[in-house]
């Protein structure tokens, strides 16, 4: 019995070492040092590049163990920019987006593979009223102490998502997808 309990005992002192090597951050959306962006062929003459204004989320991150890091965002579908009103409105419509319907996008990561420095994060994306396994490469961009007493971590991701497997017109074709997150260390 003793040697049970010891043995429980061990394995949850390292389960918790190893939970709290990882870091947690806030992604610095406040302060403008984050940036979700996408570009999208139009008619195939051109492409329309634009980004969302409101998002929020959080990000864990273990140099030592790459594999327990993870990340959620949530976004606004209504705050779509492409600096063009008119569009915007017909973007954010039933055609499009239908952002009265589907008010917001969100990403939930369910697992990691890669080093330290770059790799694949995998989850969920719910968008449009569907949601799909996805996966979205990532690299460090940097991270270190600011000037304001915190510290910060640096990351970039890029996917591409096809329209049509989100339930918008197949038409529309390929979206890059670019995500710019700084996050403050908690």
């Amino acid at each position: 019995m003793l040697r049970n309990w010891l043995y429980v005992a061990s394995v949850t002192v390292v389960l918790l070492c190893q939970a709290a090597s990882a870091e947690d951050y806030i992604i610095d959306n406040q302060g403008q040092h984050a940036f979700i962006t996408f570009k999208a062929k139009h008619l195939n003459f051109s492409y329309i590049i634009g980004h969302f204004n409101r998002f929020e989320g959080h990000f864990s991150y273990d140099a030592e163990q790459p594999e327990n890091s993870s990340a959620e965002v949530e976004i606004q579908a209504n705050s779509l920019d492409t600096n063009h009103a008119e569009r915007n409105k017909h973007l954010k419509g039933e055609d499009y987006l239908d952002v009265a319907q589907y008010p917001s996008i969100s990403f939930t990561s369910s697992s990691f593979e890669g080093g330290s420095k770059s790799g694949v994060l995998h989850g969920n994306l719910s968008f449009h009223g569907v949601t799909k396994a996805v996966a979205i490469n990532v690299h460090q961009v940097g991270e270190g102490d600011d000037p304001w007493g915190g510290y910060r971590n640096g990351f970039q991701g890029n996917i591409t998502l096809s329209a049509g497997d989100f339930g918008l017109a197949a038409w529309i074709g390929d979206v890059e997808v670019e995500l710019i997150v700084e996050g403050i260390r908690q």
